[in-house]
């Protein structure tokens, strides 16, 4: 038993630190799997964070809070849109300015909620199953947010690849030319794979500060944006790779606490920098097999549109 009462609390500390990273990645996917290459993940998440913080704050609602974090990734989202797919600017760039657009307006708009109390929002239990040991806390006693990133996984992946909008998206990520040349409108399905993209990012952000850590912190996202961006390759753009990389990452976040939890005398520099690691070394080992990911990836990710006259 004094196994289980170190292991339940450790698994539930996992599926926190992962349900961001999930999230933001879901939505990603789907970004990309339409051609769109946004790189504004770590921005998007941030206003997502203080837009749900400071509507939780100011109204008491959980459920307002979480609409605003998806409506203020999503704002974020239509305005990478605009640049990118209607004006035509370079997607690497515009979705870095995104970024650092998003570090800065969150902080502004977060000043007056720094050392706010937040409730956080209600864990999701279920009379008579969120009381068995083991199993009821680790499946019936988790928040909304938590349901909802797992939930999305089979829901995006039944979407790619047994609907005929998902035949459609992939399409137009595969060979817009082509998906035009039908007929299909390749800019606004698009608009419409990002503002998705942008809302999952805003709903990762509002987790982080709603439930994972219940306050408003200035670059509370810590990076998780780019983790998400990893992600998104690692799982070779299939959603059930990435709920497998998402909670792989967030393992590797957790195990950095636990290190120094047990006692064992590693710079805590290092130990912090163990999830970047990581990521970075799984790019490494993905890019050695360039055929591979050139065979998976959306042939027209990061490419720029022109639709013929």
């Amino acid at each position: 038993m004094s196994d289980l009462a170190w292991l339940v609390p450790t698994l539930l500390t996992v599926i926190g630190a992962s349900t961001p990273l999930l999230l933001a990645a879901t939505g990603e996917l789907v970004v990309e799997k339409a051609g769109v290459l946004n790189l504004g993940v770590e921005g998007m998440m941030l206003l997502g964070a203080i837009a749900a913080f400071a509507t939780g704050v100011t109204t008491g609602s959980g459920v307002l809070a979480i609409a605003a974090g998806a409506l203020a990734g999503a704002a974020m989202a239509l305005l990478f849109a605009v640049i990118t797919l209607t004006f035509l600017a370079n997607q690497v760039a515009t979705g870095l300015a995104l970024t650092l657009f998003g570090v800065g307006l969150s902080s502004l708009l977060g000043a007056n909620f720094v050392g706010t109390p937040f409730p956080g929002l209600p864990k999701l239990s279920v009379e008579g199953l969120s009381d068995l040991p083991v199993v009821g806390p680790l499946l019936f006693g988790h928040d909304a947010l938590v349901y909802l990133s797992l939930a999305m996984i089979p829901v995006v992946a039944w979407f790619i690849t047994r609907t005929k909008a998902g035949l459609i998206l992939r399409a137009v990520g595969e060979n817009h030319d082509a998906a035009h040349a039908i007929g299909y409108s390749v800019v606004g399905i698009r608009y419409l794979a990002v503002m998705f993209g942008g809302a999952m990012s805003g709903l990762g952000g509002a987790y982080l500060s709603l439930a994972y850590t219940p306050m408003w912190a200035e670059n509370m996202t810590a990076g998780r944006g780019w983790i998400a961006l990893a992600l998104v390759v690692f799982a070779a753009w299939r959603p059930w790779r990435a709920l497998l990389g998402a909670y792989m990452f967030g393992a590797v976040t957790v195990l950095q606490l636990h290190v120094q939890g047990i006692g064992i005398d590693v710079p805590s520099q290092l130990l912090s920098m163990l999830p970047y690691l990581a990521t970075i070394l799984v790019l490494v080992l993905i890019s050695r097999d360039s055929t591979r990911i050139r065979l998976n990836a959306p042939a027209c990710l990061g490419k720029v549109f022109h639709p013929a006259v």
